[in-house]
């Protein structure tokens, strides 16, 4: 049975011991921030430390019943031999759910996210089926009990979308969601179809952790901050006033709007904050070569042959071309029933990243 390296995991043990100290320490819990981020590390320990306990628990039962193998009596022998082989297996399981913890967290796991969805190849039909992608996302994030607030919305006549950019609050959002940045390939006949044959159109997803202002600088002299009418579908709700907010970042060519808060300065401040979010996303993919070509290879332009999934409805069914995983149930897919997509996701991921370990 192969075992696992003990020294680290004692150090976070030790780690967490102390950190379990310092969190009720009547000092430390005096400055909020300090105490926060106490509490922030201790959290993400925690969950290694309750498996290594558990594991450490398990070696002393095995211990213990390897001793008592050399005992003479047959009948408790049998007993002993019984319960190793069952601590064996569970010491197994418990080595390989500790290394999957002890890799190196991503992190922005614990961010929230900016979903921007695109039509790209498909006219009419691809908008269309941004649109169901927009619901698909909305109704994935009801179920984890997010928050979602539009940021720009721009639709189509026929009720598609022509883009979309929304952001997405809770707990690890980013984690579940950076997953579905790529291009979206959707099989179908559309309802514009009127003699019955499948198209095949594609729609970009781009996922970004949101970052806040603070974490990026951007100078006043680097932006322009333009006003607008917001547009809408029309009738009673459309905005007479200015209120809308386009920041063009000309150092990057970045524009960001915001159209969704009737009130100009909040539109201002979520503009900022979008801004900054892809920005940080821009600066790192300039400083790391390996996640600038992920992220192209991830969104690429759009292509029909450039996908990493594809929803095909006359056999409904949904292919993640990354890991040949499918579904054979669209309707609830589209229903916002991700998890089993994702789950598969984070699984291949997680062994990518331990064969790598190994190597």
């Amino acid at each position: 049975m192969q075992d696992i390296k003990t020294e680290k995991l004692d150090a976070i043990a030790a780690r967490f011991a102390a950190l379990d100290q310092k969190v009720q320490d009547p000092a430390v819990i005096a400055d909020n921030k300090v105490w926060a981020e106490f509490c922030r590390e201790r959290s993400e320990l925690e969950p290694i430390v309750e498996k290594y306990t558990e594991y450490k628990k398990a070696k002393a039962d095995m211990q213990s019943a390897t001793e008592m193998l050399k005992d003479g009596d047959a009948e408790l022998a049998q007993l002993a031999k019984d319960e190793c082989d069952e601590l064996g297996s569970r010491i197994s399981e418990l080595i390989d759910e500790l290394k999957v913890l002890l890799l190196p967290k991503d992190p922005n796991d614990g961010k929230n996210a900016v979903l921007e969805i695109r039509p790209a190849a498909g006219g009419e039909e691809a908008a269309l089926f941004a649109a169901e992608l927009c619901r698909m996302y909305r109704m994935f994030a009801e179920r984890k009990r997010w928050i979602v607030e539009d940021i720009s919305m721009n639709e189509t006549e026929l009720g598609g979308t022509k883009e979309a950019v929304f952001g997405i609050s809770g707990k690890d959002v980013f984690s579940f969601l950076k997953y579905e940045s790529g291009v979206h390939r959707v099989q179908r006949v559309p309802v514009t179809e009127t003699q019955g044959r499948v198209h095949t159109s594609t729609v970009t997803v781009a996922v970004l952790p949101e970052t806040e202002t603070v974490d990026v600088e951007i100078l006043d002299k680097d932006i322009k901050i333009d006003t607008y009418r917001a547009s809408g579908a029309g009738g009673q709700h459309i905005n007479k006033t200015d209120s809308a907010i386009r920041i063009t970042h000309f150092p990057t060519g970045i524009v960001v709007t915001c159209q969704d808060q009737r009130s100009q300065t909040k539109n201002k401040e979520r503009a900022m904050q979008v801004l900054a979010t892809k920005l940080y996303d821009y600066y790192q993919g300039q400083k790391d070569e390996e996640y600038a070509s992920l992220r192209k290879g991830q969104v690429g332009t759009g292509d029909r042959s450039e996908r990493i999934r594809t929803y095909n409805f006359p056999q409904g069914r949904v292919t993640d071309h990354r890991i040949g995983f499918t579904l054979y149930s669209i309707d609830e897919f589209m229903n916002g029933d991700l998890d089993k997509m994702i789950e598969a996701l984070r699984i291949a991921d997680q062994t990518r990243r331990l064969e790598g370990e190994q190597d």
